[in-house]
């Protein structure tokens, strides 16, 4: 059984951002906020990648590639957040995104439940941005009917 690209290129953006962040908070940079979004660069990588799988397939609808590429985006934010989730309840649950909150501008003291609900919203409109970007980006290597 062959994996699909999608979820193969979600895991590769999760573990990114994984270790990323991981990194980050070893290093006592995660009370940095400039710092957390340049993990929209292994968002942009994993999309890529899926998109560049498609076009060497030889699948150059331009739909059918958005929804690829969305989806590949998409699995990876799902991902992180859920593992961020699991590292916060580790953590202390609620008091560990406290001191996340700070740095964030999600309101004084939400709830970890509120903070991953907002945080998917935030993952989903930067899968769509990217997705769009690096959709127009590769526009010429589509077919257009």
């Amino acid at each position: 059984m062959k994996i699909p690209k999608e979820l193969t290129n979600g895991f590769v953006i999760f573990l990114g951002i994984g270790a990323y962040f991981l990194i980050m908070n070893f290093l006592g940079f995660s009370d940095v906020t400039y710092l957390r979004l340049f993990n929209i660069l292994f968002i942009v990588y994993g999309v890529n990648r899926t998109i560049m799988s498609n076009i060497n397939e030889g699948k150059k609808d331009f739909l059918p590639g958005a929804i690829s590429a969305f989806l590949t985006a998409f699995i990876g934010v799902v991902l992180s957040i859920g593992a961020l989730w699991i590292y916060s309840h580790m953590l202390g649950g609620d008091a560990f995104v406290h001191t996340l909150a700070k740095t964030f501008l999600v309101g004084k003291n939400p709830p970890l439940s509120t903070y991953c609900v907002y945080l998917l919203f935030e993952g989903i409109g930067s899968c769509i941005i990217v997705t769009l970007i690096l959709m127009f980006y590769h526009n010429n290597k589509y077919a257009i009917d």
